[in-house]
């Protein structure tokens, strides 16, 4: 089972291929988004433990097109990372400066447009003049598929809680993303 997850997980495309091939596809643009992968985690689990889920669990970060399609998986990373440093860790920013398409991301990524200045996060604070609500509101509506990109992901059973080592979460993950974007080719 290691020998297949190993394979498939080396068949997941590396940030800079994907974001080349998004190019290529026509997207107009993509969504980037974070999520938790429950972990089963008793000991050490301080590096782990998620204090917005309440909960053990690996970072994940993912790119997703505009019908919901898995562009990229990242590596795992401890739960408790968040999502703007996950995301330059894995050197997302660069990348996506790079390719030049347009990114949709949440407010977790706040402050990413000063690396990347083609990734565009909703208006952030309380109490908003009626545009920038209208604006937010339109932005979470094109942040959809992403959220459904997601759902795809842990639809998998595996990852409802992960109870391996959390060295190879990202291993998984990227395999679970190759087999997804098989299934959905199909049809």
């Amino acid at each position: 089972m290691r020998e297949v997850v190993n394979l498939l997980s080396a068949r997941s495309p590396k940030l800079a291929a994907a974001r080349r091939r998004a190019g290529k596809d026509g997207l107009r643009h993509l969504i980037l988004d974070g999520t938790l992968i429950r972990t089963d985690r008793v000991r050490a689990d301080r590096p782990y433990y998620s204090a917005k889920h309440r909960t053990n669990g690996m970072n994940i970060q993912v790119i997703a097109g505009l019908g919901g399609e898995l562009v990229w998986t990242s590596g795992a990373l401890p739960g408790k990372t968040h999502d703007l440093t996950a995301a330059w860790i894995w050197g997302i920013p660069r990348h996506l400066r790079t390719g030049g398409i347009l990114t949709l991301a949440d407010t977790a990524y706040q402050g990413i447009h000063k690396e990347a200045a083609v990734v565009i996060t909703p208006y952030k604070g309380k109490n908003k003049p009626e545009p920038q609500k209208a604006a937010n509101r339109s932005h979470a509506r094109l942040r959809g598929p992403g959220e459904r990109a997601n759902a795809q992901l842990k639809s998998w059973r595996i990852l409802h809680r992960l109870r391996c080592s959390p060295s190879k979460a990202g291993h998984l993950v990227k395999a679970i993303a190759v087999l997804q974007n098989h299934r959905v080719a199909r049809g």
